[in-house]
Parts: C-alpha cells; structure tokens; sequence
C-alpha cells in the first residue's frame, strides 16, 4: 500500500486550512474594493473550501473497504463538492446579487491553495 486513509485526511485537512487562509487573506485584501467585493470573495472561496471539505468528508470515511467501494466514494465525492460550489456560486450571483469577478476571484484563489497545499511534502 502506498499510500494510507490516514495520509488522505492529513493531506484533505491541509488543504482545507490552506484554502481557508488564502481565501480569508485575499478577502481582507479585496476590503479595499469595497464590502460586497471581500464577501463574494468569501462566498467563492468558501464555495470550494466547502466542497473540498464535503468531498473529503464522503471519500474517506472509516474503514477499509473494497476498491470499487472506494472509487465510487472518490466519484461521489468530487460530485458532491461541485455541486455544492456550483450551488453557492449560482446563489451568490443570482440571490446575493454578489459581484461576479470577486466570485470568481475567491473559486481561483481557494483551488490554488489546494494545488499548493497537495504539491508540498
């Protein structure tokens, strides 16, 4: 085995963290821009941060289990957390009024943080 569940919540933890760092920092950046900019920057990171954090939820429950089982978790999983971003994003645009570029903004920075935090060692 190359690589254990335990390692998988590790590494799901510190992209979590990371995400909500980067997200959290670019909006007290986007404050200057105004309120409504450095909450839809919240809305969108927290849109991913979220999903990443349903998707880890799903995939690496207790147990071993089979590896059909675990794809299919791994696939339900990434669906869950798309969904949900998808659903926040639309919310955000569509209910919230929220400005669509500090959205969009908050999904990039959260999805970089993710790619940083899961190339470090």
């Amino acid at each position: 085995m190359l690589n254990s569940v335990t390692a998988g919540r590790r590494l799901a933890r510190r992209a979590i963290a990371y995400q909500g760092v980067a997200v959290c920092a670019t909006s007290l950046a986007c404050l200057v821009l105004g309120v409504e900019s450095a909450l839809a920057v919240l809305v969108g990171g927290g849109a991913v941060t979220s999903g990443a954090a349903l998707s880890a939820a799903w995939s690496l429950r207790r147990g071993v289990v089979p590896s059909g089982v675990a794809l299919a978790r791994m696939f339900i999983g990434v669906v869950l957390k798309w969904c949900l971003v998808f659903t926040l994003f639309s919310l955000g645009l569509l209910l919230w009024r929220l400005p669509a570029l500090p959205l969009l903004v908050g999904v990039l920075v959260a999805l970089a943080a993710q790619f940083v935090a899961m190339a470090r060692r």
